[in-house]
């Protein structure tokens, strides 16, 4: 689980990484994009097998909803590339921002 970087992901170099946004319906309805597949926290239970395998880039709102998110996909078989919080924007200094433990 150590070494998932933070990255904003209009910085991310490779386009087939899915970006999977687990944040509430009404906080992704206030910035929609084409390209990310929505499923907020508290339905991923129940529609994670909508979710294609890749690499998955997931963007939430806090380390919270972050960790629990994370958790859940890792025990299902995903594999994390990256991860965006929206309180909490990625640093320059990618180090200070790298999820090390907690997860």
């Amino acid at each position: 689980m150590k070494g998932i970087h933070c990255i904003k992901k209009n910085k991310l170099k490779d386009s087939t990484i899915i970006v999977l946004d687990i944040r509430d319906y009404n906080e992704t309805s206030k910035y929609p994009e084409d390209y990310t597949l929505n499923i907020p926290f508290a339905y991923l239970k129940r529609f994670y097998m909508e979710i294609p395998q890749g690499k998955i880039h997931v963007i939430a709102e806090d380390k919270l909803e972050l960790n629990l998110g994370l958790r859940f996909l890792i025990k299902k078989g995903f594999s994390i590339n990256s991860f965006e919080l929206t309180k909490y924007p990625c640093t320059v200094n990618q180090k200070k921002r790298m999820l090390d433990h907690g997860v």
